[in-house]
C-alpha cells in the first residue's frame, strides 16, 4: 500500500546524481520561468528606484553618447557618415551596440555578484543571465523608440534616408545580438571564477570591440586590406544590416549575416556547456 502511495507522489524537486557536461537543463529553466520574470522586475526596479530621473536615463544615455560622437568624430575628426545626418547615423549604431555591451558586461559577473544567492537556495543558475538579457530588452525597447522618433523626423524632412524591406529582419537582429552578448558573458563569467583578473579586462575589451565595429565610422571608409578584420567581428554584419535596413546605407550581405548567426549559435552552446560545468563547483572558488 505504501509503495503505491509513494509511486503516485509528485515531487517539486528530484535530487539526482551529478549531471554530465552536456546536460543543459533546459526543462528546468522553463519550470522556473516565473522566477526569471521576478529577477527581471528586480533588476529594473533596483537600478532606478533611488534615482531622480528614473527610466529617463534610458533616453539620456544614447542622446549624450550620440551628441559626443557627433562633436568628436563627426565635427572634429571629420569622419564621414555615408552622406547621412550625423546624429541619425550614430544613434542607429548605438541602439543595438548598447544592448550588446550591457548584456555582455552584466552577464560576465553572474557568479561573483550572485554567490550569496547561489549558496543559499537552488534554482537553475542560467536564470540569472537570462534575466539580464530580458531586462536589457526593456531598455532597448525604450531606446529603440527614441531612435524611431529621430529616424521618422529625418525620413520626413530629408531625402537622405532610404529604408527598405530589410526592416523585417530587425527582430531577428535584436535576438541575434542579444544572444551573442549573453554567450560572451556567460563564458567570461565562468572563467572569472578561477581567473579573477579577467574581470578587469572586460570594459577595456568591450571598448576595443566597439572600435572594431562600424559604430562611429561607416564600413565604406575602411581600406580593403583591413576590411576583413572588421568583417571578422561577428557584430559588424548585424550593425551594418540594421543601418542598411533603416538608412539605406551600409553593406548588406547574407553571407556575413549567416556567419554571425553560426558564430552566435556555436558560441551560445559552448557557453552553456562551460557554464553548466562551472556552476557545479564555483562555490569553492568564488
Amino acid at each position: 500500500m505504501s509503495n503505491q502511495v509513494n509511486s503516485n507522489e509528485d515531487w517539486d524537486l528530484i535530487v539526482k546524481p551529478h549531471s554530465r557536461w552536456y546536460d543543459l537543463q533546459l526543462k528546468e529553466i522553463f519550470r522556473y520561468k516565473d522566477l526569471l520574470f521576478l529577477f527581471v522586475r528586480r533588476d529594473f526596479i533596483a537600478v532606478y528606484k533611488q534615482t531622480i530621473l528614473g527610466p529617463i536615463w534610458f533616453f539620456i544615455q544614447p542622446v549624450i553618447t550620440a551628441i559626443t560622437f557627433t562633436i568628436i568624430f563627426g565635427n572634429l575628426a571629420k569622419i564621414p557618415t555615408d552622406g547621412l545626418p550625423q546624429i541619425l547615423f550614430y544613434m542607429c549604431g548605438i541602439t543595438l551596440w548598447n544592448y550588446f555591451s550591457d548584456t555582455l558586461i552584466k552577464t560576465s559577473d553572474t557568479f561573483a555578484s550572485n554567490a550569496h544567492i547561489f549558496g543559499k537556495v537552488y534554482f537553475p543558475r542560467m536564470i540569472m543571465p537570462l534575466s539580464v538579457i530580458v531586462s536589457n530588452l526593456i531598455k532597448l525597447g525604450v531606446q529603440f523608440l527614441l531612435f524611431l522618433v529621430i529616424w521618422i523626423y529625418f525620413l520626413l524632412r530629408s531625402d537622405q534616408v532610404h529604408p527598405n524591406i530589410m526592416i523585417l529582419l530587425v527582430p531577428f537582429l535584436i535576438i541575434l545580438i542579444g544572444f551573442m552578448g549573453l554567450s560572451f558573458g556567460i563564458i567570461i563569467s565562468s572563467l572569472t571564477t578561477k581567473y579573477r583578473d579577467l574581470k578587469f579586462l572586460i570594459s577595456f575589451g568591450v571598448q576595443l570591440m566597439m572600435y572594431a565595429s562600424p559604430i562611429v565610422y561607416p564600413l565604406s571608409i575602411v581600406p580593403e586590406k583591413y576590411k576583413w578584420i572588421i568583417l571578422a567581428n561577428p557584430v559588424t554584419s548585424i550593425i551594418e544590416t540594421f543601418k542598411y535596413a533603416f538608412l539605406g546605407a551600409g553593406i548588406f550581405s547574407w553571407t556575413y549575416l549567416a556567419y554571425s548567426l553560426c558564430f552566435t549559435v556555436l558560441l551560445f552552446f559552448a557557453g552553456l556547456i562551460v557554464f553548466n560545468k562551472v556552476e557545479k563547483s564555483f562555490m569553492d572558488t568564488v
